[in-house]
């Protein structure tokens, strides 16, 4: 995943339009080929084409390589990171918090894990994951520097622990099942423990 350049940003050729069907076919078969098991590095285009239903050439004109369409298919996984109302700390971080390990797609559960191996090997494909998971992290620090500078939470909090704090229970849980309480407590929970240790007294 070392090509970063996404198709949104790549400049169009002229030509006639592209086919939105043909792109939710490709996208579809990277992520059904991914959560069927096969590695980044064992992926190929001519797989991908071949369970799309189209041309290895349709492919090139919409990602320039592997790499790029990897990126665009993996950042729909994700979805949108919540939206915060900003009137409360803890309100805000029990939205975000329960959003952690959350996915809009159900395939998501089977390729994320996968990605783990990748993001280790390569510093590439670590930039590439934290390009797509970077916007849900911004939204929950933005929370805690907005938290800071009313005064809810102590000046000298160190945000990217915090984080870790907030977030690493609640992924912990949704990937390995390790917690037998209701889950949809979880984030309240957490975030009540960690908050008890970040306020101004």
């Amino acid at each position: 995943m070392s090509d970063m350049t996404s198709t949104a940003d790549a400049p169009r050729s002229p030509g006639r339009p592209r086919s939105t069907r043909a792109d939710e076919a490709i996208v579809d078969a990277t992520l059904d080929l991914l959560a069927e098991g096969n590695s980044v590095e064992s992926l190929t285009i001519e797989a991908i084409a071949t369970r799309a239903g189209v041309g290895k050439a349709t492919i090139y004109r919409r990602w320039p390589g592997k790499d790029a369409l990897l990126l665009d298919a993996l950042r729909t996984l994700k979805g949108p990171a919540p939206h915060c109302a900003g009137r409360s700390v803890r309100d805000d971080l029990v939205l975000l918090v329960g959003a952690v390990g959350q996915h809009a797609d159900p395939r998501a559960r089977k390729i994320m894990p996968c990605l783990v191996p990748e993001v280790n090997r390569s510093s590439a494909h670590r930039q590439a994951y934290e390009a797509i998971v970077e916007p849900r992290r911004e939204a929950l620090r933005e929370v805690l520097r907005r938290a800071i500078d009313r005064g809810e939470l102590r000046a000298d909090i160190d945000i990217e622990v915090t984080m870790a704090l907030l977030t690493a229970p609640m992924l912990t849980q949704r990937m390995l099942h390790w917690h037998a309480g209701d889950e949809r407590v979880m984030p309240e929970r957490i975030v009540d423990t960690v908050l008890d240790g970040l306020r101004v007294r």
